[in-house]
C-alpha cells in the first residue's frame, strides 16, 4: 500500500529536484573542476544528509521543531556561513584535466563533507522535511514503512538528479576550458546571491 498522495509528493520533490538549488550549484562545479566520479562522493553526503534529517524530523525531534522555529535560524546561519566560504573556495579553483588522477588535490571524504553541509545546513530541506514531508505518512497506520518507502523515493530520484546535472555540466567541459573562470565565477556569485536570499528571508 503506498502512502497517501504519493503521486502529489512525487510532483513536489521532483520539482524540488529540478530546481537549480544551491547542491546542483555546487554539483555543477565540482563536475566540470574535478569530474562525474568525485561527484557521486559529493551526491552520497547530499542523500545521506536528507535521510538523517528525515529520520530527525519523523522519530526525535519533529514537534520541536515545530514548537521552536527560531531553532531553525541556526541551521541558516550555518549555511549561510558554509555558503560563502564554498563561493570562495569556488571561485578560487580552476578547471581541471580529468584525465590526470593525481590533479585532484580535494580527497573523496572532502568531497562527502561538502555534499553532507550544504544538504546538511540547507533551511530549504530544514522546511521542507518537519513542514512538508510529514503530511505525506499516516500515523495511524504502519508509519515506519511509509517512511522508508517515502525516504528512499526521495534519496533514490535526489541523487539520480544530482548525478543528472554532473552529467550535463560535464559535457560543457569543452567550452570551459576555453573559458576556465566563468562557471566557477558564475557558481560562486550564484552562491552568494542564495546566501544573501538566505539572510533576508
Amino acid at each position: 500500500m503506498l502512502p497517501p498522495d504519493f503521486i502529489f509528493f512525487l510532483q513536489i520533490i521532483i520539482f524540488l529536484f529540478i530546481t537549480p538549488g544551491t547542491p546542483r550549484i555546487v554539483i555543477i562545479s565540482y563536475s566540470m573542476n574535478y569530474g562525474i566520479k568525485k561527484c557521486i562522493w559529493s551526491a552520497t553526503g547530499d542523500v545521506i544528509a536528507n535521510f538523517v534529517q528525515a529520520t530527525l524530523v519523523i522519530f526525535v525531534i519533529g514537534s520541536f521543531f515545530l514548537d521552536n522555529p527560531e531553532v531553525l535560524n541556526i541551521f541558516k546561519l550555518a549555511g549561510i556561513i558554509y555558503l560563502l566560504y564554498l563561493a570562495y573556495d569556488i571561485y578560487k579553483s580552476r578547471p581541471k584535466d580529468i584525465s590526470k588522477s593525481d590533479n585532484f588535490s580535494k580527497s573523496n571524504l572532502s568531497f562527502f563533507k561538502d555534499g553532507f553541509l550544504v544538504a546538511g545546513t540547507s533551511p530549504k530541506a530544514w522546511m521542507f522535511f518537519p513542514f512538508i514531508f510529514p503530511q505525506f505518512i499516516d500515523f495511524n497506520s504502519n508509519y515506519i514503512i511509509q517512511f522508508t518507502f517515502l525516504i528512499s523515493t526521495y534519496m533514490i530520484l535526489d541523487f539520480l538528479s544530482l548525478m543528472g546535472y554532473a552529467l550535463l555540466a560535464n559535457k560543457l567541459i569543452v567550452w570551459i576550458k576555453a573559458n576556465p573562470k566563468t562557471i566557477n565565477t558564475i557558481s560562486a556569485c550564484v552562491l552568494i546571491i542564495i546566501a544573501f536570499i538566505i539572510a533576508v528571508t
